[in-house]
């Protein structure tokens, strides 16, 4: 390349260039300009305007082909001189790569000594500036019509030189606003030791830098455990109430609910391997050749598996396996037990035939009725209509995989109109995905960005914390929670009085929050209202001011007492403790000294802690995802539930990738870290309300028999 070309440094101090690109009038010189002023450094002007106008004015004459490489020596020679005055950045309101363009575009020519430099030169990254500012005529530009396609000269000439671009579109403080988060998210990244590639692979994923740096110090410091301090129990965190008082809360909901619109959110996004492990693994094992089913039980003590075996006429799918079996094989009848139970199971998970294992929950075979076989997303709907309903309305949201949304469209479109027709409610589904912009970045041992075979970042879901965007973005006043396969067959009047009674009672600590906080704001509050408050703090919703708060002035106290009661509310349901594996009310010690009523998962707890341990076996309630939430405001105004998760209860998992460990970052779940700092409160619900599907044996209990 030409001396005279070659893009200088800034010595040791390396700055950042941001290169404006695009063609005619789209904006480039003004965002360069507010750009160095926003960040009080340099920007370098359009070499070719001066020239070209000093050219028109003595001569009358326009630009032709033997102008490109003159404008490009004039262009590089400010562009140097503006590198080594510059703050941190240098914002380029043009580079050779336009000049280059516009050679090939009006003259169908670009010398080869201005196209070499054009590709070599370097950029941090490009602004593509969009044609939808409006054109602006002077004496050297060109004309107004054919835009569109010159704008698309504009980016292929970007994208086949492999150049690092993000379009900005939008009017010019929005284009102002778009380009400072870019650059300080470039920066960011930078910093952190990622090239311009990864961060447009963050960004096209929607992805925040700052949860990624948030995510590597997570891998390099550790998740510190939670600190428990006591289990929550009846009497100290929990509530009980008889099924009088259940029945009154729940006619307290049906009286209000006129005024509310009530939501259903069921996760349901996950494939239901875990419920079939235990057949996979015998399938995998087993030789059918050499053993038999009896010796592979007693070898392998597969208790699971003979506990199926022995109730696999009571499953709601045998009916149709067996009678696929009885079609496939001529001689089914004769057929010795043991490879009958084999082809059985062998059917049941073949992705040629039904193929349970990789399909969703939601769409499975449950629960056996005389007229039909009826899916978890069919319960769900029934559920809906009897108790999360409003003025013969009722909305359902399950939260899906993409791949696997036809599958539940398939089962509502079948089934809906006759559960409307026999519960005289109309019931609106509505589906979301995980958003992308919740995963978390895979790293290796060493806490190091994991790469694939192409060198990109991976990136892993986040887990189902991540659904709490998903929640966040419902129009709702109150949403009832309920995991996808905890169902029932029968008692479901049972099961909507205990859900209703919950809303009640959220509905009533709802009014006295909301009555509060609307006294709060009024001009003249009175003592003895805040010791009201404080009082029901601590009696309603468990929470204890701190000892400083009586010292503090009145502006102070109130300002305290509005950001405590000033959130989302939920209430939940506890059953006790069976033994299930999952999460349970605890009491829990934040970073700062406070004490809280938290849904705790077993992983948050440090085993090699004996006290901790200690606790963890005293629970008595276990959580079974039973859920009624507020997330509007006293104001009627929806919260950023965002705004309210504790990202230290998230969770670091080992994983293999293509035979490499990496480590990922799970996102704290839903009902623990992610509400961690709602209002709460703990009810106790009887066992009959928790019907959960883990494995496939599960549908032997009575409660999902007919």
């Amino acid at each position: 390349m030409e001396e005279n070309l070659k893009q200088h440094s800034n010595g040791a101090a390396k700055i950042i260039k941001i290169a404006l690109f695009g063609p005619e009038s789209t904006g480039k010189t003004t965002l360069s300009k507010q750009l160095a002023a926003y960040y009080k450094t340099e920007w370098v002007p359009e070499f070719a305007r001066d020239y070209l106008q000093e050219k028109w004015d003595a001569s009358q004459q326009i630009c032709t082909v033997d102008d490109m490489l003159p404008i490009a020596y004039g262009q590089v020679k400010l562009e140097n001189e503006r590198t080594l005055v510059a703050n941190k950045y240098l914002f380029c309101d043009t580079n050779l790569m336009v000049t280059k363009v516009f050679s090939e575009v009006y003259y169908n020519y670009c010398d080869p000594i201005l196209d070499e430099a054009a590709r070599e030169h370097e950029y941090d990254l490009f602004f593509l500036t969009d044609i939808d500012v409006p054109w602006e005529k002077d004496d050297l530009r060109d004309k107004a019509d054919g835009r569109k396609s010159v704008f698309a000269v504009f980016k292929q000439s970007l994208i086949d030189n492999n150049k690092p671009f993000i379009t900005i579109s939008g009017d010019k403080d929005l284009r102002l606003k778009k380009a400072i988060t870019i650059v300080d998210d470039l920066t960011l990244a930078k910093t952190l030791g990622f090239s311009t590639a990864d961060y447009l692979q963050i960004q096209e994923c929607g992805i925040l830098v700052k949860n990624i740096q948030k995510q590597l110090r997570f891998f390099k410091n550790g998740i510190p455990k939670a600190d428990l301090v006591r289990p929550g129990t009846l009497s100290d965190g929990i509530l009980k109430f008889s099924e009088k008082v259940f029945q009154e809360k729940a006619a307290f909901f049906d009286s209000h609910k006129s005024d509310l619109r009530l939501t259903k959110f069921v996760p349901a996004s996950g494939a239901a391997s875990r419920m079939f492990k235990f057949l996979i693994e015998f399938i995998n094992e087993f030789d059918v050749k050499n053993e038999s089913i009896n010796a592979y039980i007693n070898q392998k003590k597969a208790n699971k598996l003979s506990v199926f075996i022995v109730g696999m006429e009571k499953f709601p799918f045998f009916e149709i396996i067996d009678k696929k079996l009885r079609a496939d094989f001529d001689n089914f009848e004769t057929m010795d037990r043991s490879l009958k139970n084999y082809y059985f199971i062998k059917l049941l998970l073949s992705s040629d035939y039904f193929d349970f294992a990789n399909k969703p929950k939601g769409i499975l075979p449950f629960h056996k009725y005389k007229t039909h076989i009826a899916s978890p997303v069919e319960e769900h709907l029934r559920e809906c209509a009897q108790y999360s309903n409003s003025n013969n309305s009722s909305d359902l949201h399950f939260t899906v995989s993409e791949s696997h949304q036809k599958h539940f469209e398939d089962i509502v479109d079948l089934i809906k109109s006759k559960i409307e027709i026999d519960s005289e409610v109309t019931i609106n589904v509505g589906y979301s995905y995980q958003n992308k912009s919740t995963d978390t970045l895979a790293v290796t041992m060493k806490n190091k960005p994991f790469r694939d075979e192409n060198g990109q970042l991976v990136f892993r879901p986040g887990g189902h914390g991540a659904l709490i965007e998903n929640l966040n973005n419902l129009e709702a006043d109150l949403v009832f929670i309920k995991n996808i396969d905890n169902v029932i067959q029968n008692n479901l009047e049972k099961i909507a009085l205990y859900k209703k009674g919950l809303a009640g009672i959220l509905i009533e600590i709802q009014q006295r929050v909301f009555s509060y906080l609307n006294a709060l704001d009024s001009v003249a509050i009175e003592a003895e209202l805040l010791d009201e408050i404080v009082l029901f703090l601590k009696e309603e919703l468990n929470i204890t001011m701190k000892d400083d708060f009586y010292s503090k002035n009145l502006e102070t106290k109130i300002i305290e007492l509005q950001t405590i009661l000033n959130r989302p509310i939920r209430v939940c349901g506890m059953v006790k403790n069976e033994g299930e594996p999952g999460g349970g009310p605890f009491w829990v010690r934040d970073i700062q000294g406070g004490v809280s009523l938290q849904i705790v998962e077993s992983s948050q707890v440090d085993f090699e802690d004996d006290n901790q341990k200690s606790i963890l076996n005293a629970a008595t309630h276990f959580n079974p995802v039973d859920l009624v939430c507020g997330i509007k405001n006293y104001k009627n105004e929806k919260f950023e539930l965002t705004d309210f998760v504790d990202y230290n209860s998230g969770f670091i998992v080992e994983k293999n990738v293509a035979g490499k460990n990496i480590k990922g970052y799970e996102l704290p779940g839903l009902w623990n870290g992610a509400m961690a700092n709602w209002l709460t409160v703990f009810v106790q619900v009887p066992l009959i309300t928790f019907n959960p599907v883990k494995t496939v044996n599960d549908l032997l209990k009575p409660a999902h028999q007919s």
